[in-house]
């Protein structure tokens, strides 16, 4: 009776360590949306009462080029939280540089105008003159196989037009829903850029970004290039400041204005592009975001069920949720990433 009694006991505790281990290891990938009555208030950042409520997923980031000591990896924190039609996200991670600077004219000592650009660059790869950005992918349904074990490993292929491959899905039918935060381009307007990936292969000519898409809506794309005309950019903004004395490095639609060479010294740096206005389906995530004393913050909004066949629907509040997420620090593609999947569930 005795032995009975103590095996009885040692089966429970093996049970109960074994309940506590899921736990543990459901909690060490797995965000958990909590439920508000009220939606949080995106420029408040992270100081609204309703991330209090949230549990924190906390993960490495590995891999990309220029984070903290030259190692390229970086620490990461995500916090999620719903209402009735809304998922409202907290996005924080380390960053030593506020990095804007992306490939601006520089005004030359004998007057003409250069275009900075990373030297090493061979291209689609610059890491000195590019802007801070991160990555969501979610597979759209069930449809890319094997995410849930390898998660954006499942879609990436190395040695394809980029020095960190390309993108794209191993069938037609499978979809991937990129949110693509870009913070010299999209975050202006106060948007994250709302793209997809398809089974669309790798090829230099007809498709140099494989299955990396962009939903509908701007057909003229998040940015617009400013040409050299005469040797000058063919646009300054509206308030005609050097981006590097207080001006910006993009201009937005519509505050661009006739360029003026007078208003420049040599050494100054303006825009080389003009940020467009995101629309459309590609226009379903709002963003606003702030770096500050080294530590990048976003909170973004978008609807649970948006309706589009380029957007993973969280439609079903008992699921688990599948993604990857990366970190780009003033790189174009040397990104760091976890290496395993994520996961997201909502707690009612």
């Amino acid at each position: 009776m005795k032995q009975s009694m103590i095996s009885a006991n040692t089966a429970f505790a093996l049970v109960t360590m074994a309940f506590v281990g899921c736990q543990s290891a459901l909690a060490a990938d797995t965000l958990v949306a909590v439920k508000v009555a009220s939606a949080p208030n995106l420029g408040s950042l992270d100081k609204d009462p309703a991330w209090a409520k949230a549990k924190p997923l906390k993960f490495e980031l590995t891999g990309g080029a220029n984070f903290a000591g030259g190692q390229g990896a970086t620490n990461a924190t995500l916090k999620a939280v719903y209402t009735k039609d809304m998922l409202y996200m907290l996005v924080q991670y380390n960053d030593p540089t506020d990095s804007r600077r992306r490939g601006p004219f520089q005004k030359q000592a004998d007057g003409t105008w250069k275009k900075l650009a990373d030297p090493e660059n061979k291209g689609g790869d610059d890491n000195v003159y590019y802007e801070d950005k991160w990555a969501f992918i979610w597979p759209i349904g069930d449809s890319i196989k094997g995410f849930d074990k390898k998660g954006c490993a499942a879609m990436c292929h190395e040695g394809q037009g980029k020095p960190y491959g390309n993108k794209y899905t191993a069938a037609e039918g499978q979809l991937g829903d990129i949110w693509h935060m870009k913070g010299s381009r999209t975050v202006p307007w106060g948007f994250v850029d709302d793209q997809y990936v398809d089974h669309t292969r790798y090829d230099a000519k007809e498709s140099p970004n494989a299955g990396r898409k962009s939903d509908p809506g701007n057909p003229e794309g998040d940015y617009t290039p400013i040409k050299l005309v005469d040797g000058k950019p063919e646009f300054m903004g509206r308030d005609g400041k050097a981006a590097n004395e207080g001006g910006t490095y993009y201009i937005k639609r519509g505050d661009e204005v006739a360029f003026d060479d007078s208003r420049f010294k040599a050494g100054d740096e303006v825009a080389s592009y003009i940020a467009n206005e995101l629309k459309g389906d590609r226009a379903d995530i709002r963003i606003v975001h702030k770096w500050s004393d080294g530590v990048q913050t976003s909170v973004i909004s978008r609807k649970l069920v948006t309706g589009s066949k380029f957007d993973v629907q969280f439609d079903k509040l008992n699921k688990r949720y599948a993604f990857g997420f990366a970190a780009f620090d003033n790189a174009q593609v040397r990104h760091a990433t976890v290496d395993d999947p994520l996961f997201m569930t909502f707690k009612k």
